[in-house]
């Protein structure tokens, strides 16, 4: 298990060093430096070091052996840049009665630095900006995702997939975001 702790360790502290400098680029500075931070709890860090493999998150091999993920339950219930954490119930009458929320702009922006960091810390050397887009596209189901934030989101991985990331940085920054820098 320490081999797989140490690893882990690695290849979270990879990803959350990624989104910060992504974060960082278009002016988020706070959500940069606290972006993941769950991680490195016992709930969660222990998951992962015990299913740790590398090329994909420890939280699918959990759910495996286990039917759910007890580290991914904590996770997604306390980071808000993921659009699980924005699903509530419903004042309409809805099936299930429960209904996603959409994402305020910062943590979309947020989640697309996520998904950036995810694709090139699975995908390594490999990685092309396309990748995000590709992953998002590929869900067997479409994500309970406000159809507002799911709009904003395709809009950003495509760009991010046709434009590249200093342009899709520069937007998000300027546009999404409304800041000078």
């Amino acid at each position: 298990m320490l081999s797989g702790a140490w690893k882990h360790f690695r290849t979270i502290t990879r990803h959350k060093y990624l989104v910060m400098k992504g974060c960082f680029a278009v002016g988020l500075y706070k959500q940069g430096l606290t972006h993941d931070l769950s991680k490195y709890s016992p709930t969660e860090f222990l998951v992962g070091a015990r299913y740790f493999q590398g090329d994909r998150s420890p939280n699918n091999a959990e759910r495996e052996e286990k039917g759910y993920s007890a580290a991914w339950l904590h996770h997604k219930g306390r980071n808000r840049h993921h659009y699980e954490y924005w699903i509530d119930y419903s004042t309409d009458n809805v099936p299930g009665g429960m209904a996603p929320v959409e994402m305020p702009p910062r943590y979309v922006a947020e989640m697309l630095m996520d998904r950036i960091a995810a694709s090139k810390v699975y995908r390594g050397s490999r990685y092309t900006d396309a990748d995000p887009l590709e992953y998002f596209l590929s869900a067997k189901e479409p994500p309970v995702m406000h159809e507002r934030t799911r709009e904003l989101l395709l809009k950003l991985l495509t760009m991010l997939a046709q434009e590249g990331e200093e342009k899709t940085f520069r937007w998000v920054r300027t546009q999404l975001l409304g800041r000078k820098r």
